[in-house]
């Protein structure tokens, strides 16, 4: 197999070779078709650093205009779709600059004075991650409040609608559907705090840097820094342009909101079973089957369950790539964009998705209830009825774990062997009425009616907190 010697134009750093890269270098180390997605960032960063250079007076009035303003060309350029890459343009960053350079001429080439691809490239990121990871945390926060207004309607029936609790996958005890819905809105509102907290660590510029020591010019990072809108400046100059921890930061806190629409996922697979029946999903939501014709599949939410190893698998990527790497800049470092883009364009999906699924299900009352009324799950109700009369509480666990025995071998009711106990008798009994085990549920927090209304008034109170901090 042969490697030609690109023929057309000059690699930014000609001088110092005699040659042209070769195709297969240019082929393999080329990021143009992932990092082009930086274009609006990597513009607002040049606009900066001009903005910079002709203000401590290393770029002149007349330079400056001419490059922003072809800067402002550009970027009406690749707005509206028309804007040319030519075979040279190794990545974003190139074919800007030489486009730059076409449209304003000899100033053009004064776009870099004092700035390195390394800075560039990672203040260009970081203006990326700023603006989508607003994008993620409200996406986040939408499908909270889609899980708390389902919780909303399921407390306004009356009885308020319930099903029954699982530890291990078995029956526990009952709790009220709006408890379950509301257990993932609080998981899902620790998301949308790392991803602010996140935001607070990645929210520092890194253009000034140079390559990866400063430089010997008057450079005003400071300045640049305030004009593209980051709060902070970096302290060491071979941090900044080697520093990927906010994205492995992204990239966990991605992972583990992926965590979290794998568990409802996997509730909703079951819950929308023909075992459990518990819910259906809309037909606009749902896929059917190229062979089965009854079939009606939550694809959704098996696909929430499915890329959250695509979520975890990128944030090892990027950790794995991170652990061997000296200062300052390496190469590697290119690896980190396309497990960051590939994450957030998913969970993007995946959150927008999960809103219209549960927005649109109808829940089955008479399924969910009759499991939630089952005998057995009242039988931690009995053990305490038992505490509550003065009986240790390893003792009552005793009494009735030995009816739950009796009830099993017998085929006899729960009820019945309650009602026919000399501890326990017709006003133990009355626990095996409908609904009442749930109601007994009273403690802070408990899945109970009572707790269930100071919940729901604790979680509006955040999602309201959270709204206005967004």
């Amino acid at each position: 197999m042969s490697d030609k010697n690109v023929s057309k134009g000059a690699a930014l750093w000609h001088g110092r070779f005699e040659t042209n890269p070769a195709d297969s270098l240019v082929a393999y180390t080329e990021s143009l078709s992932f990092d082009q997605r930086l274009w609006a960032d990597d513009i607002a960063g040049s606009h900066a650093h001009v903005s910079m250079l002709v203000t401590v007076g290393i770029l002149s009035q007349s330079d400056g205009v001419a490059v922003l303003n072809a800067l402002d060309q550009v970027a009406q350029e690749f707005a509206t779709g028309n804007f040319v890459f030519e075979p040279t343009d190794e990545d974003i960053h190139t074919a800007i600059e030489r486009r730059v350079t076409q449209l304003a001429g000899e100033p053009g080439a004064r776009l870099h004075t004092g700035r390195s691809r390394n800075d560039q490239v990672a203040t260009a990121l970081r203006l990326w991650c700023k603006r989508e990871v607003r994008r993620v945390r409200h996406a986040v926060l939408d499908l909270v409040e889609v899980l708390d207004a389902r919780a909303d309607e399921a407390d306004a029936q009356v009885p308020p609608m319930r099903l029954p609790g699982y530890t291990h996958l078995q029956h526990a005890q009952p709790v009220l559907l709006s408890h379950h819905l509301r257990a993932h809105a609080w998981a899902l509102l620790r998301d949308v705090d790392r991803l602010s907290d996140a935001l607070v660590r990645l929210d520092v510029s890194p253009l000034g840097a140079g390559a990866l020591a400063g430089s010997s010019l008057p450079l005003d990072p400071q300045f640049s820094a305030t004009q593209m809108g980051f709060s902070s400046v970096f302290a060491n100059s071979l941090d900044a342009v080697s520093d990927r921890d906010f994205v492995a930061e992204i990239l966990f806190d991605i992972a583990l909101i992926g965590v979290h629409l794998s568990r409802i996922g996997e509730e909703w697979v079951l819950w929308t079973s023909a075992e459990f029946g518990f819910a259906s999903l809309d037909d606009a939501y749902a896929t059917g089957s190229s062979m089965l014709p009854q079939k009606k599949n939550a694809d959704i939410a098996e696909l929430a369950r499915g890329k959250t190893g695509r979520f975890i698998g990128n944030l090892t990527s990027v950790l794995s790539m991170l652990k061997g790497l000296p200062l300052a800049y390496n190469r590697d470092l290119q690896e980190d964009k396309e497990p960051l883009f590939d994450s957030v364009d998913q969970v993007l999906r995946a959150l927008l998705a999960l809103q219209g699924m549960i927005s649109t299900a109808t829940f089955h009352v008479s399924a969910m209830s009759s499991r939630a009324d089952a005998e057995a799950l009242v039988a931690t109700d009995v053990a305490e009825w038992l505490v509550h009369n003065g009986m240790p509480f390893r003792q009552a666990h005793g009494v009735v774990g030995a009816i739950v025995r009796d009830s099993i071998a017998t085929g006899r009711p729960m009820v019945d062997l309650v009602r026919e106990h000399s501890q326990l008798g017709s006003a133990a009994a009355q626990l095996f009425h409908q609904g009442v085990a749930v109601q007994r549920r009273s403690t802070s927090g408990g899945a109970g009616p009572l707790a269930s209304g100071e919940q729901r008034e604790r979680l509006h109170g955040r999602i309201q907190q959270l709204k206005g901090r967004l």
